[in-house]
């Protein structure tokens, strides 16, 4: 008999998530509040019938008291946008909008929403991506001579570019050749593509707990049921993977091994392996997400590829390592997989932006310098990071980790969802460990990241301190140490 799988998160995440940024600006707390669920009803987000959480429900998840979420709903509800009525609750009025819109899926990642938002004070340390593209970009683009005679329609990558991915995994010990890579724009379209060749509603999917919530958010789009195993230590619990692909064998299963987002675990060697084996031996394909493989901090330690062991889906970018700005990513796995994820491409496409492909294949060409100086600034954020982390928050917990480029960190009491609203009014976004979990577990963990110049990490940390001494009222060691940083 199937086994029963953790229910979805309910509407509150959802819409805690699309209200974002919602209490940035001028005004009281009420105001701003009703004009955010305004405008998301207005748009459509919030469509006629929706049933809005209770509002002690809200307040706490929002840290605001109770006064502010009744006085915004009765705001919006004297505008003919809700209706309240004891008994059933809060529900968006049938007359918010004309008609009802079209149902389009649409994410609720903060992840993402806070990509949206217009710029303003807030440091995001919810999105861990470098904060400005190498030289070696800019020039690699001045340099640039475009094809001639080409129509510039290449639904999985040029040449030249699928032959320098193919090299590179050649050079780790996965032997590849150009019929083998599919380039996409971005990391996040290649799962997307895989998503929607691979998955049907209702389809189960291998998932880590926590895991990278971008892959979630897609896994719930397709309407596929996360099969979640819980990460530890040293990566996902590849003894209750593999009982979880006998069992219920999934369409999919998805990993991050090295550096996982968001805990920074690694896979041991061994585990990898066994983990390979059984998805082959049992017909579940494998997606190894290797977007942050090369940003370890010892480049001296040898890392061996799933890819190695046996048939696994491989998905990676340059975006960690060069500038997300670049969209360019790609797809390594069997050439009848690739060709069929080519004509999936071609229909949503025609193919990734060339030029910056072609700059992409000149900075693989000399990729050694580019690289290097990304680890000695990520290294440094790492130990720079953990040290104010120490000086000003000794309460709060997380573990050094030996590359990527986020931290896991353990709040002592209280939950990240209603600290991480309370630190948006101080000025820095944080993602919830309750965003990236299907397990509905690590309702007390935060993920950010080291990337941003030591300037702004100090001062994202004093201001998570100023909103940790506010969600923590009374004496403790993080108050001392704001205290002792301010005399």
């Amino acid at each position: 008999m199937r086994e029963p799988i953790a229910a979805p998160p309910d509407n509150l995440d959802g819409l805690i998530a699309r209200l974002g940024r919602w209490s940035a600006g001028r005004g009281p707390l009420y105001l701003l509040l009703a004009a955010r669920l305004r405008r998301l009803i207005d748009e459509g987000a919030l469509p006629p019938g929706t049933l809005l959480p209770p509002d002690r429900r809200l307040a706490a998840a929002l840290a605001v008291g109770r006064t502010t979420v009744v006085t915004a709903y009765e705001t919006l509800k004297q505008e003919g946008r809700l209706v309240r009525r004891q008994g059933s609750g809060t529900r968006v009025a049938a007359a918010a909008l004309p008609r009802e819109a079209p149902r389009v899926k649409e994410t609720s990642n903060p992840l993402f929403l806070h990509l949206l938002e217009a710029p303003d004070d807030v440091i995001l340390l919810s999105c861990a991506a470098p904060d400005r593209p190498p030289a070696e970009l800019a020039e690699a683009y001045r340099s640039l001579v475009l094809p001639d005679g080409d129509l510039g329609y290449h639904p999985a990558g040029i040449g030249e570019l699928r032959a320098a991915v193919a090299g590179r995994f050649t050079a780790r010990g996965v032997p590849t050749e150009p019929g083998q890579i599919l380039v996409t724009t971005g990391a996040q379209q290649a799962l997307s593509l895989l998503v929607r060749l691979l998955l049907a509603p209702g389809d189960g999917v291998l998932v880590e707990a926590p895991a990278y919530p971008g892959a979630l958010d897609l896994f719930r789009e397709a309407a596929a049921v996360p099969l979640p195993v819980a990460v530890g230590p040293d990566g996902i619990d590849v003894a209750e993977a593999v009982r979880v692909m006998e069992r219920h064998r999934p369409a999919l299963a998805y990993v991050v091994p090295r550096f996982q987002n968001p805990t920074g675990t690694v896979l041991p060697p061994l585990a990898g392996r066994r983990l390979v084996e059984a998805a082959n031996a049992l017909g579940v394909p494998l997606v190894d997400d290797e977007v942050l493989v090369d940003l370890a901090f010892d480049t001296g330690t040898p890392w061996t590829p799933l890819s190695a062991y046996g048939e696994v889906i491989a998905v990676g970018s340059l975006s960690k390592v060069v500038w997300g700005g670049l969209r360019i990513g790609w797809v390594r796995g069997p050439a009848p997989l690739i060709a069929r994820l080519a004509r999936l491409k071609a229909l949503h496409d025609l193919g990734s932006d060339v030029p910056a492909q072609l700059a992409a294949a000149r900075l693989l060409d000399g990729f050694a310098p580019v690289l290097d100086a990304r680890l000695s600034a990520i290294r440094a954020g790492h130990a720079h990071l953990r040290a104010e982390l120490a000086r000003l928050l000794p309460s709060w917990t997380c573990a050094p980790t030996t590359g990527g480029q986020t931290l896991w960190v353990r709040l002592p009491h209280g939950d990240g969802v209603s600290f991480a609203q309370l630190a948006l009014r101080h000025g820095v976004a944080v993602l919830p460990g309750a965003t990236t979990d299907a397990l509905g577990g690590s309702l007390h963990h935060l993920r950010l990241h080291f990337l941003a110049p030591p300037k702004v990490l100090t001062e994202a940390v004093r201001r998570l301190a100023e909103a940790w001494a506010e969600y923590t009222p009374g004496p403790g060691p993080d108050r001392a140490s704001l205290h002792a940083m301010v005399v």
